[in-house]
């Protein structure tokens, strides 16, 4: 009997995670914006970015030489500035374009060098196949990360302060606050976006799965506006917030992006941003604005 209650449960929950789940025919990968302002982020040196590597898991041996330990053997502090184990590596394709490699093996920020604001920033990103602790059995994670500000290592000893337009497995597109940084989302009881809600979230998931079967590329967009910003895959509009603000209350209306990496490969490519002044028609409606 209790078998069958559970079981019984366990169905009501799935479907409910069906309905509040939408999905949506997309093609993939959705294709780059026309526009003759893109800047190239991606090169085979890295040159507008810096890394930031976080506390190496103990299951990490080769560690850069002077690295201190705790007392008692454990690793507690953040690598700091610098990639010694070379989270971030750049490769060449078919085409003769630079790829990104995001290893995963440890925690780390790929960090823009300068602070952007008004802007679309778009990027094509794809899953290997390794995973490392403490994420073997988890979702492969990564995550797009802007209005970045502040020090290094704010959240957990690697990230800084800003908001994380999600890039997880079927998990595209969500929305979370990182140390301090606040936003209001328009969100359903399920705390899934829905442009036509009256009820406003700090955090949120987004209202469909757009993303590439693995294996295959995903194209990533980042549309911001003053403390306005909306996320996008494959040309799908998945969130929108409002109201960005630090953890002091002030609005965030720029800073740095950072690319994670986060106990997943994957890799990332046609890296570019390029400045708006306002929305796309198509981008405003969809965001209900």
């Amino acid at each position: 009997m209790k078998t069958k209650i559970l079981l019984l449960a366990l169905t009501v929950l799935m479907s409910g995670n069906l309905v509040a789940q939408k999905t949506v025919k997309v093609k993939y990968p959705a294709k780059k914006v026309k526009s003759k302002d893109w800047k190239v982020l991606l090169d085979n040196d890295l040159t507008a970015w810096e890394v930031w590597t976080g506390v190496p898991h103990k299951s990490i041996k080769n560690l850069p030489e002077g690295y201190q330990k705790e007392a008692n053997g454990e690793n507690k502090k953040p690598v700091g500035l610098g990639d010694p184990f070379d989270l971030f590596t750049v490769s060449t394709d078919e085409d003769g374009e630079p790829v990104l490699n995001i290893s995963g093996l440890a925690y780390g920020g790929l960090t823009s060098i300068e602070s952007y604001s008004n802007y679309h920033l778009t990027l094509l990103f794809k899953w290997g196949e390794k995973k490392y602790e403490p994420r073997l059995d988890k979702p492969r994670d990564c995550g797009l990360l802007y209005h970045c500000h502040g020090e290094h290592g704010a959240f957990w000893d690697v990230w800084k302060s800003c908001l994380e337009s999600q890039i997880q497995e079927r998990d595209f597109g969500d929305l979370f606050t990182l140390a301090g940084t606040s936003a209001k989302v328009r969100a359903n009881d399920e705390k899934r976006w829905d442009p036509t809600s009256d009820n406003f979230v700090k955090s949120a998931k987004r209202s469909f799965d757009a993303e590439s079967p693995h294996g295959e590329w995903t194209r990533v967009d980042l549309y911001v506006i003053g403390d306005k910003a909306v996320h996008v895959t494959n040309g799908v509009v998945v969130l929108a917030l409002t109201d960005a603000k630090s953890k002091n209350g002030n609005p965030l209306t720029k800073g740095q992006i950072q690319i994670q990496s986060e106990g997943a490969e994957c890799y990332a490519k046609d890296i570019c941003i390029r400045p708006i002044n306002k929305f796309p028609k198509k981008v405003l409606k969809a965001a209900g604005w």
